[in-house]
């Protein structure tokens, strides 16, 4: 059983870094709306330009920036992972975001 563990830890090591950042975009996708909603509160008053404005910045730059800047922090938890649990744990996650969007009706 240790072995088979080990295994799926093997094919899935080199690619930590994807798999942060598959982790992250995948719960800006499940949550992002959450995001937006809040953002868009805070910006009802204002002009119709300034809120399209921030919108866009707030897509383009601020999501992209969280991927970037939370990806490497995934990747470090991750490799904390002893190796023998890093395959489950990974594919636990996924599984779990799984859910996670299933129940928010995304899937």
């Amino acid at each position: 059983m240790q072995d088979m563990l080990l295994q799926v830890t093997r094919w899935l090591s080199p690619y930590l870094a994807e798999i942060a950042m598959t982790l992250v975009a995948t719960i800006l996708v499940v949550y992002g709306d959450v995001a937006n909603k809040q953002i868009k509160a805070l910006l009802s008053p204002y002009h119709f330009v300034l809120r399209t404005l921030v919108f866009v910045l707030i897509c383009a730059f601020g999501y992209g920036a969280f991927i970037l800047f939370v990806t490497p922090f995934i990747k470090d938890l991750l490799v904390m992972i002893p190796s023998l649990y890093r395959g489950v744990v990974i594919i636990s996650s996924f599984l779990l975001l799984g859910y996670l969007a299933e129940q928010r009706r995304y899937i």
